[in-house]
């Protein structure tokens, strides 16, 4: 136990953590690539991309997978970096996009969008943002009584969750000849994704990560307690406001282009928390490139384990995520 915990707290042990990261990253990245109905070698791959010789390959890997594992490698990061907010300003390592209701308050707003007005589709990525946000503010309305704690957060977030998810049947209902493209959205998925939503995404994430990691230590201060984060001279409403402000968009950011995908943002923080510890100033980048291996890995099960039909990826999260969720509940 006592060598766990040295080993945790040793800078060069989270470095490596990282490191072995970056190579996960690039092996899923490689992985998602080359699996497929047409199967391409690594060093094909590389030619292809770096040069347009007008063949099949050339479609494939540059129309198709390279640009789908670029947007699932953005989208699982963008979850996986929202949880950990999350779970830190929150103080409840079960707090996560979806399991509060923040990814429903952003997809019943893109559910508007997408299924009544169509023609603004350009609007998702923002109106998402305000779903998101209003959703967090009645999270914490809900919850606050002499403080915020851990259970009435939970229940303020699977009430609020439940509340959306009807609106978003209720849209369904009255608009059922347009049923189909909300379906593949309500369930999570990269299909048919390409470069126009990689553009989409990646300002949300770039800003994300550079805001997350420059205030990283700003969070370390509030998780050791309102009075002492007082005591150290944090503003505690306005660090706690940004950071949920921050992890509102990178969660509607994710939810606009790949719909309701759940659990990476609980899965993904938790696991590296117990691996390397609570220190955001590494769990942040370890987070964020484990959540893009996740759903890297994830996406490229779900596009070929039924090939050349495909299952959507928020299912195989959804396998993967329910038991991991009962096992911490219970733990907790």
């Amino acid at each position: 136990m006592n060598s766990d915990i040295s080993l945790k707290d040793k800078r060069s042990y989270k470095i490596l953590i990282i490191i072995v990261l970056v190579f996960l990253l690039v092996a899923a990245f490689i992985f998602g690539n080359v699996k497929g109905t047409l199967e391409v070698g690594a060093r094909r791959i590389l030619e292809v991309i770096m040069k347009d010789d007008g063949s099949p390959e050339r479609m494939v890997i540059w129309n198709i997978r390279l640009p789908r594992m670029i947007l699932a490698s953005l989208v699982g990061a963008n979850l996986a970096l929202s949880g950990s907010i999350l779970q830190g300003v929150m103080k409840n390592p079960l707090a996560d996009p979806s399991i509060i209701g923040i990814s429903s308050g952003a997809g019943f707003f893109a559910i508007i969008i997408l299924v009544i007005l169509p023609q603004h589709i350009q609007l998702v990525p923002i109106t998402a943002f305000a779903g998101a946000m209003t959703v967090a503010s009645i999270i914490y309305i809900l919850s606050w009584k002499r403080g915020i704690q851990a259970t009435r957060i939970i229940l303020a977030g699977v009430a609020v969750s439940a509340l959306f998810g009807a609106g978003i049947s209720g849209i369904l209902v009255f608009y059922s000849d347009r049923v189909h493209g909300a379906l593949t959205f309500m369930n999570g998925s990269l299909s048919s994704r390409s470069w126009p939503e990689v553009q989409t995404i990646l300002p949300y994430t770039i800003v994300g990560i550079i805001l997350s990691n420059i205030f990283a230590e700003k969070l370390n201060i509030l998780i050791l307690g309102d009075d002492v984060a007082r005591g150290l001279g944090l503003n505690v409403e306005a660090t706690r406001f940004g950071f949920t402000v921050l992890a509102a968009l990178l969660a509607a950011s994710a939810v606009s282009v790949a719909g309701l995908l759940g659990f990476v943002g609980l899965i993904v923080p938790h696991s590296i928390r117990l691996i390397i510890g609570n220190d955001y100033s590494y769990m942040f980048p370890a987070t964020t490139l484990f959540g893009a291996v996740l759903l890297m890995f994830s996406d490229t099960f779900a596009r070929t384990v039924l090939s050349p039909s495909e299952i959507p990826v928020g299912i195989v999260l959804a396998v993967l995520g329910a038991p991991f969720f009962l096992f911490l509940l219970r733990r907790e």
